[in-house]
């Protein structure tokens, strides 16, 4: 089975859990619909990659892992949206849970993604306990406060941001987290994989602010010029088109060689260039070359 096959199914297998004979029809579908189609699944394949460029001992937990992140991932999505937050229309070239469901509904939906996840990792325990808590302690921790996803969304409440906690929060935490859940999956200690999850939730923040503020509606799957909008500060704002490609560049570079030493370091760092030449939008390339830019 493919790298993409593999995640697919252990995403599939995580929903189906969730959607019991007995469960409200219509939230169940709101489940499925939240996590399909899956977009580049980029979370899943480097959780996966890691642990394959470790060993991947144990493909099974390996894959709880992988399903359980993209939940939690998919669930900020269906929270983002919200009116609340961005009030999006679109997600991934389709209607945000919330229009398509209601927003009860989409509360809920997201709601029952974050606990299915660790659902997800109690269930695949069996002999492997101690891998499963310390794949959960990681994923409670990028998830919720102080340092996680919600603490991301929390800044944008504050008068004053710090960019920096901002942006390791609100993109960084769940990249951390692939890639110390791939290494816990496969055996291995956590914390020599947290600078490359970093460095990779930096880059992907940068190239996000890129094709936010160059790329229209119909390329993202969502609205864009969203950063604009809602005033949130962004690496394009702060260092132009030219500086943010160039800032990007470098944090890919950093994310290279920190890679730990690990049988697969080979194929990860492959991974990770193939990746940038997949986030840096053409239209932002081109700017470069634009005098006075």
């Amino acid at each position: 089975m493919g790298l993409s096959d593999r995640i697919e199914a252990a995403v599939g297998a995580a929903i189906r859990q969730g959607q019991g004979a007995h469960a409200p029809a219509r939230l169940a579908a709101a489940l499925d619909y939240a996590v399909t189609p899956g977009g580049a699944r980029i979370r899943p394949t480097i959780l996966t990659s890691v642990a394959l460029a470790c060993g991947d001992d144990r493909p099974r937990l390996t894959d709880a892992a992988a399903g359980a992140l993209e939940l939690i991932h998919c669930a900020s999505l269906v929270h983002d949206d919200l009116p609340c937050f961005d009030d999006a229309d679109l997600r991934r070239g389709k209607p945000t849970v919330h229009r398509a469901f209601s927003e009860p509904l989409a509360v809920l939906t997201g709601d029952s993604l974050i606990v299915l996840a660790f659902q997800v990792l109690a269930r695949a325990a069996g002999a492997e306990a101690e891998r499963a808590v310390g794949l959960i302690s990681v994923l409670s921790a990028r998830t919720g406060m102080p340092g996680g996803i919600c603490a991301g969304q929390g800044w944008e409440s504050e008068p004053q941001i710090n960019l920096s906690a901002y942006h390791r929060a609100k993109t960084g935490a769940l990249f951390i987290a692939a890639t110390q859940m791939g290494a816990i999956a496969a055996g291995q200690e956590a914390d020599p994989w947290e600078e490359l999850g970093a460095r990779i939730g930096e880059a992907f923040q940068v190239a996000d602010d890129l094709r936010d503020a160059l790329c229209d509606a119909a390329t993202l799957g969502k609205p864009a010029g969203q950063d604009d909008l809602h005033g949130r500060p962004n690496a394009v704002a702060q260092l132009g088109v030219q500086g943010a490609v160039q800032r990007l560049d470098d944090i890919l570079a950093g994310a290279i060689s920190s890679i730990p030493a690990c049988p697969g370091e080979a194929a990860l760092a492959q991974m990770v260039r193939a990746y940038a030449d997949r986030l840096v939008p053409a239209a932002a390339r081109q700017r470069i070359t634009v005098p006075g830019e």
